[in-house]
């Protein structure tokens, strides 16, 4: 049940979420925020889940953590899966690891992000929030992709992809495009509304790279569908979250704008538990899949809502193929296929 309906969508509910008993599931950046409450609403309900994080320190501290919360035996299982966005050739070796352990994958969400930083260029000299946000979970997801296919093909099976955004893509300019290495690359410094915050999450690159998530997923749908694979790729806003990030970058403004701002967090902004409604929902209520067609490539809200994506070129098919057209080209370049 959505929040469509009279009655909110709730992950405690047996019957918004179904026993996933017999579901292995993948979610990035599983170790804090909203990847750990979204892992910890799925494992409760039994899905065997992959925490896919860089640091098996921080991932394994983190797992212990859910299991102080409440993660008993009987429920799911979570384990450790490492995975760095930062390099294709690293994400594409972690899907392949993954790909040798487990003989099915049912849901797959790309919830890690590189929100915050100064501009910066990895080694394959692509801007790092791209990189990590779109070029890394497209390898990820491609490799795992026959995988994800093949346990589709059951007819008993509800296979998913799920992708997170960001409705701060609502600040981007408009007429974005991804023709070659230097739109991905593109600092746009002025293309948001000015915001100490704000302009620290996007002009380093990482609002385009929520942007380029609505698209991957409006392709990869179409593709999907052409293919006749019957898999359901979703893009997600989680809404205004309290995540550890979100916490930290409020403290690390000037004292007085500091206090501000981490009051309004604690009084305004969702809490992680609750932030992962709208993942959890895309990841395993039954009114996804009861109705399909609805929610073929759909920009969800909190905690379920169909919404539109809030910028006009994340609305643009054929931007969505620009993008697939260059993100592979530049792969190519790098070395990588996965065909």
């Amino acid at each position: 049940m959505s929040s469509d309906t009279s009655r909110p969508f709730d992950p405690d509910n047996a019957s918004d979420v179904p026993p996933l008993a017999d579901k292995v599931v993948v979610v990035t950046g599983g170790n804090g925020g909203i990847g750990y409450a979204t892992i910890q609403h799925l494992a409760r309900h039994g899905a065997k889940v992959y925490m896919a994080a860089r640091s098996e320190t921080k991932a394994q501290e983190a797992i212990e953590r859910l299991h102080a919360e409440g993660l008993a035996p009987g429920n799911g299982q979570v384990l450790w899966l490492q995975l760095d966005l930062s390099d294709p050739v690293l994400a594409q070796k972690s899907a392949r690891v993954l790909l040798a352990k487990e003989d099915r994958l049912d849901v797959l969400i790309n919830n890690a992000a590189m929100p915050r930083g100064p501009y910066a260029r990895t080694k394959h000299d692509i801007q790092d929030a791209m990189m990590v946000n779109h070029i890394g979970p497209f390898v990820f997801t491609m490799t795992l992709l026959p995988l994800l296919a093949k346990t589709a093909v059951n007819p008993a099976s509800d296979v998913r992809i799920v992708n997170i955004t960001s409705g701060g893509i609502a600040f981007l300019k408009r007429g974005i495009r991804f023709r070659n290495r230097d739109d991905f690359n593109d600092e746009h410094k002025w293309d948001i509304i000015p915001g100490p915050s704000l302009a620290r999450y996007l002009n380093a690159g990482a609002g385009r790279s929520k942007l380029a998530n609505v698209l991957f997923t409006t392709e990869l749908q179409r593709r999907l569908d052409e293919a006749g694979v019957p898999i359901l790729a979703l893009s997600v806003d989680p809404g205004l979250v309290r995540t550890g990030g979100v916490e930290n970058d409020a403290a690390s403004q000037p004292p007085g704008i500091s206090h501000v701002m981490s009051l309004l967090i604690r009084a305004l902004w969702t809490p992680p538990t609750r932030g992962a409604f709208t993942s959890v929902f895309a990841a395993a209520a039954p009114a996804v899949r009861q109705e399909t067609e609805r929610y073929k490539a759909a920009y969800l809200l909190p905690p379920g809502r169909i919404g539109a994506p809030p910028h006009p070129d994340a609305r643009n098919p054929v931007l969505a193929r620009e993008l697939w057209d260059t993100t592979e080209r530049l792969l190519r370049e790098m070395g990588i296929d996965w065909e």
